[in-house]
């Protein structure tokens, strides 16, 4: 599509739910974008194989694909195949994809439908989701485009320019060329159709409220799920595939596979947690398999398989949903780094390690007072004020003195 052909009806664009990614189960080839047809889209395989070789996380091979997926779908809109496009496609699909309405998944018969709404949570005071993508997925989906068409074009497969391009103010000259060394280190080579993100501040759940959740989990396998969680600060698919030669009681410690290192570290845990943990396997003894490899944590019904990550999701959605609450499994992560951050016998470096950060600076978000912490100490400093404004006036110190000059004195003047 040339420069100079007119501007597409992107508000009337529907994107048509065309192929499918499927996961394959085979870990030299874990997923597959399958076009209506059922055949293996061959350039987003190739994508796939640079990937892995890169020592990508099945996960994240997933998680391109995704975008890939969506992308493709809206080539099919306009009509353009993938080594066409040009950077109007780019541009057109960078403004469609924040501003359409995300499709959502259809709806199990008998299941209440989720509402969205524009009002904050009352519980956790979080912003709702909205009926869009959010300003993560819109950046990641350029990254993953940029990277895909930077492949094909090295091959000599794709378009020779890349339709997703780096912003040209910042592509001339040496990186970090005038950095400054007091400062901290930002990108400067940036794409140019990737938004602005806001800053996040971690959320971590108050423990007041932590502990009523905790009292609503429905069983000592949860109970043992969140113990954990609360107190390594593991991300929960770090902790969802622990096996029995994993767990080391007697130094209450566990063996965790880093998402992005995949290196193998232990962490501390809390005494509390190998209670529930304990009372969770006299219950499941006799029914689910044991061994050192077996996994950890198993369903609770018959037939038992092992715990996925979509499972213990879905037990948090359902205690969420009985306090009218939104929070999310990483929230627990969120906490127990805002816990430890918060004792003084525990340095910031020694919260990294046990976090498995890359960069202290990860860390030190924690640092931020949570919204609840700085509203109570603001409404305690104005209490304050009022106190000392309605404070008799303190007597002259002795006759004669001129009261105006003593309130120039004595700062008290309006």
């Amino acid at each position: 599509m040339n420069e100079d052909v007119p501007g597409r009806d992107l508000a009337a664009l529907v994107a048509p739910r065309w192929g499918q990614l499927i996961e394959t189960g085979n870990r030299y080839e874990p997923c597959r974008l399958l076009d209506p047809d059922g055949e293996n889209v061959e350039a987003v395989a190739v994508y796939f194989q640079e990937l892995l070789a890169a020592g990508k996380a099945p996960s994240t091979v997933r998680s391109y694909g995704t975008d890939l997926l969506r992308w493709w779908r809206f080539l099919r809109a306009v009509g353009i195949s993938w080594d066409r496009a040009t950077r109007v496609e780019a541009r057109d699909f960078s403004r469609w994809i924040q501003l359409t309405v995300k499709p959502r998944k259809c709806q199990t018969p008998g299941k209440r439908a989720v509402r969205v709404t524009d009002a904050l949570n009352p519980v956790t005071g979080k912003p709702p989701t909205g009926h869009g993508y959010a300003p993560t997925t819109v950046a990641h989906s350029e990254t993953v485009l940029r990277r895909f068409y930077d492949v094909h074009r090295d091959a000599g497969t794709g378009p020779l320019l890349n339709p997703f391009p780096l912003e040209l103010s910042r592509r001339s000259g040496r990186a970090h060329a005038h950095h400054n060394p007091m400062d901290g280190w930002k990108p400067e080579r940036v794409g140019r159709y990737r938004p602005s993100l806001p800053k996040r501040i971690p959320r971590s759940i108050p423990d007041e409220w932590f502990n009523k959740l905790f009292a609503v989990l429905p069983s000592n396998r949860d109970r043992a799920l969140v113990a954990f969680r609360i107190s390594t600060g593991a991300r929960a698919s770090e902790l969802i595939g622990i096996r029995h030669c994993d767990v080391d009681p007697g130094q209450q410690l566990i063996s965790v596979v880093r998402k992005g290192s995949q290196a193998v570290q232990q962490v501390p845990a809390s005494a509390d947690a190998y209670v529930w943990l304990r009372l969770y396997q006299q219950e499941v003894h006799g029914k689910v398999p044991r061994g050192q490899r077996q996994p950890v944590w198993w369903t609770l019904r018959s037939p038992y398989r092992p715990l996925t990550y979509h499972g213990a999701h879905r037990m948090f959605e359902r205690v969420n949903a009985s306090l009218g609450a939104d929070w999310t499994l990483h929230d627990l992560r969120h906490s127990a780094a805002a816990r430890m951050v918060r004792d003084p016998q525990l340095t910031l470096s020694d919260v990294q390690w046990v976090l498995g950060h890359a960069h202290l600076s990860t860390t030190e978000a924690y640092l931020t007072p949570r919204k609840e912490e700085v509203v109570a100490g603001v409404l305690a400093h104005h209490a304050r004020q009022a106190d000392k404004r309605s404070e008799p006036m303190p007597p002259p110190p002795a006759p004669g003195y001129n009261p105006a000059s003593l309130d120039v004195l004595f700062g008290r003047t309006s």
